[in-house]
C-alpha cells in the first residue's frame, strides 16, 4: 500500500530584489533560477520541485509584484497575482526593516483578497543584529494575519529546514506531481539561456 505523502504548491512572492530566486535555489539545493541585482530578473514562472521523505513541494518563482509602468510590467504583475489563487501556501519574502513602504502595502492588499495561507519570510537576517529581528516581526505583524513568520538568510541557508517544515504543514495529502529526481520543469536549454542572461 502506498504511504500517503504531503504534496502541493508554494509560491514565492515579494518586491523585486528581495531574494526570491536565491531562496528557491537554496531550498531545492540547485541553481535553477537566475539571481541578479537588477530588478525583474525573473520574467517567467519558474517551477522547481523539492522532494523528501515527507512529500513534495512544487515551488513557483514569480516575477516581483510591483506597480507596473509598462505592458511587460503589467503582464509580469498579472502572472504573479494570478499565482496567489492557484497555490496551497504563499511565501512572502521581505527585507529586514521596520519601514513598510508603498510596495509592501500594495502586496499586502493583494494578499488580503485571497484565502491562501501566507507565510511571511523575513530574508537577509545575516545582515542585521539578531536582537533586531523581533522588531521587524512586530512591524509586519500588524499588516496582515500571517499563518507563520519565519526569519531566514537565503544566501547562507539559515532556517531553511524550518521553512520547509512550515510549508509542509499547509500542504494536503495526495499523489506526487513529479518523479523523485525531477528538480525543475524548465528545459535545459531554457536554464542555460537564463544563466547566460544572468552573466550579462
Amino acid at each position: 500500500m502506498n504511504e500517503q505523502k504531503k504534496t502541493g504548491f508554494a509560491t514565492l512572492i515579494g518586491r523585486p530584489n528581495v531574494g526570491k530566486s536565491t531562496l528557491m535555489n537554496q531550498l531545492i539545493g540547485q541553481k535553477i533560477a537566475i539571481t541578479s541585482h537588477k530588478p525583474q530578473t525573473t520574467r517567467n514562472r519558474i517551477q522547481t520541485v523539492y522532494t523528501c521523505d515527507q512529500g513534495q513541494i512544487v515551488f513557483l518563482d514569480t516575477p516581483g509584484i510591483h506597480k507596473a509602468k509598462n505592458k511587460l510590467g503589467e503582464y509580469m504583475v498579472n502572472v504573479a497575482e494570478r499565482t496567489l489563487k492557484e497555490v496551497d501556501v504563499i511565501l512572502w519574502l521581505v527585507e529586514p526593516t521596520t519601514f513598510i513602504g508603498a510596495g509592501e502595502r500594495h502586496i499586502a492588499e493583494q494578499l488580503a483578497r485571497v484565502n491562501t495561507p501566507v507565510v511571511l519570510v523575513i530574508n537577509k537576517i545575516d545582515t542585521v543584529k539578531k536582537e533586531e529581528v523581533l522588531t521587524f516581526i512586530d512591524a509586519y505583524r500588524n499588516l496582515l494575519d500571517f499563518a507563520e513568520i519565519v526569519p531566514v538568510s537565503a544566501l547562507k541557508g539559515v532556517n531553511k529546514d524550518t521553512l520547509i517544515e512550515v510549508i509542509f504543514q499547509y500542504l494536503p495529502y495526495g499523489p506526487m506531481f513529479y518523479d523523485e529526481d525531477t528538480v525543475t520543469d524548465q528545459p535545459l536549454r531554457q536554464i542555460a539561456a537564463e544563466l547566460i542572461r544572468e552573466k550579462r
